[in-house]
């Protein structure tokens, strides 16, 4: 018979050394991995992102003042600058509030005390010379003695998220990194633009939940949250198109102004910097053509706010269901026939063919059509068709054509239908739809 020796006390030993040395090592692995997620986590919103916007006033700013002034020395020559800018700003400034009329003489003292800033765009200093071109920033109580109602309250449009998407060599990008075009824009002031810009700094989490690919999404539940945390009630998307002819060379770029959650389109211009050095002078002069254009947009009444993304669930007052269910069971309810409306006798076969008719009833009016918007929840395509088919069915509908199609969100679907906003819902309800009535728009899920 075979045996085997039993181990020794120090063999034993050496392989619980061995186990505990295993665990302690699956100990330190643990911990270094769920540092090192921890550390992902962290890089996805730190990192160097983010420009916070400047604060933006109620004072007249006048750009883009070019001067050339000698001098005893470079300090007097900037001094002689920054007085003839200030003049030249103030004769434009005041062409622009009083629709072309000549500025009145005043003297250098005077206009410098309603001067709140220079804002120095580009200079070149000499030993006994000043070439620049700058910017003038005139307090609003002070040069409003002066200008008289002008600069006084304008219509605003509603807030606007603003979502600089720039395109450089085919990448599209937002907050990921810093770029020219979201400092332009944040840059840019915006006291006096009639459109209230939402500027977010694009640090932190607001690099996760904003990115180029905003414009392509239709989701309106999704738009709906974004808004309500910047406290906005739509969206622009100012899109920068870069081109670099070649490393140091020109700069052309495209312009293209684009707003709302259907990403639709209001106008485009070009533009060309001489060189990278001169790319942001032309990124700020393109923030401004954008905003003129829409300024333009909303006098023309193009820039207003989507009525889909204001869906709110409505509860129906209980004496108005009362009333509807009291009229339900009123048509149910069979009626006897009305001595108007009882069979008259025929008339005698002597009797003349006029005293034998009735005069001829009119016909019934037609509703008019209404034109509605209806969201639809459609989580795949079977369920849009489904929606689509189900709407089209609905007795009174004279049209449905698709606005919008979010496969995995929320389709929009324009419905003309002869009746009331209500009418449209209780039949959709009845078909087993869940129905939120809006101001002029219905939202339905199954």
């Amino acid at each position: 018979m075979l045996s085997f020796p039993a181990p020794t006390p120090a063999f034993s030993g050496l392989g619980t050394r061995a186990l505990r040395g295993w665990r302690l090592l699956l100990v330190v692995a643990g911990v270094v991995l769920l540092a090192l997620i921890g550390w992902r986590a962290i890089a996805q919103v730190e990192g160097d992102r983010g420009i916070p916007p400047i604060a933006s006033t109620g004072d007249f700013e006048i750009g883009g003042i070019t001067v050339n002034t000698t001098g005893k020395n470079a300090t007097d020559a900037r001094q002689n600058g920054w007085r003839e800018a200030q003049r030249k700003a103030w004769g434009v400034l005041y062409a622009r509030s009083n629709g072309g009329a000549e500025a009145p003489e005043l003297p250098d003292s005077r206009i410098a005390s309603m001067v709140s800033a220079v804002v120095v765009e580009e200079e070149r200093i000499g030993p006994r010379r000043y070439v620049a071109r700058l910017g003038v920033i005139f307090d609003r109580a002070r040069a409003g003695e002066i200008l008289g109602s002008v600069g006084g309250a304008q219509a605003r449009s509603a807030p606007m998220l603003v979502v600089p998407v720039t395109f450089s060599g085919g990448v599209a990008s937002l907050y990921e990194t810093r770029t020219p075009w979201q400092r332009a824009w944040a840059e840019f002031r915006t006291a006096q633009s009639p459109i209230d810009y939402v500027r977010p700094s694009g640090s932190g989490y607001e690099s996760l939940i904003l990115n180029a690919g905003q414009m392509g999404r239709r989701s309106r539940s999704w738009w709906r949250v974004v808004l309500d945390e910047f406290g906005a009630s739509s969206v622009v998307f100012p899109v920068a198109r870069l081109e670099r002819q070649y490393p140091g060379g020109p700069v052309k770029g495209t312009f293209t102004a684009r707003f709302g959650p259907e990403n639709d389109y209001l106008g485009s211009f070009t533009m060309t910097a001489e060189s990278e050095e001169a790319l942001p002078v032309m990124l700020a002069r393109a923030t401004q053509r954008l905003d003129r254009i829409y300024a333009n947009a909303l006098a023309a009444g193009r820039l207003g706010v989507d009525d889909t993304l204001d869906m709110q669930e409505q509860a129906l007052d209980p004496a108005v269901l009362e009333a509807l269910a009291r009229d339900l069971r009123q048509a149910a309810a069979p009626s006897a026939p009305s001595p108007s409306q009882a069979p008259q006798p025929s008339p005698s076969a002597g009797s003349s063919a006029g005293e034998g008719t009735s005069s001829p009833q009119p016909a019934p009016s037609t509703p008019a059509i209404a034109n509605y918007t209806v969201q639809v929840a459609t989580p795949d395509p079977a369920a849009f068709d489904g929606a689509l088919s189900a709407i089209r069915s609905v007795p009174g509908v004279q049209s449905a054509t698709v606005g919008s199609t979010a496969i995995g969100g929320t389709s929009v679907v324009r419905v003309g239908y002869a009746g009331d906003l209500s009418d449209l819902a209780a039949s959709l309800s009845a078909r087993g739809w869940r129905v939120t009535q809006g101001s002029g728009a219905l939202s339905i899920s199954r």
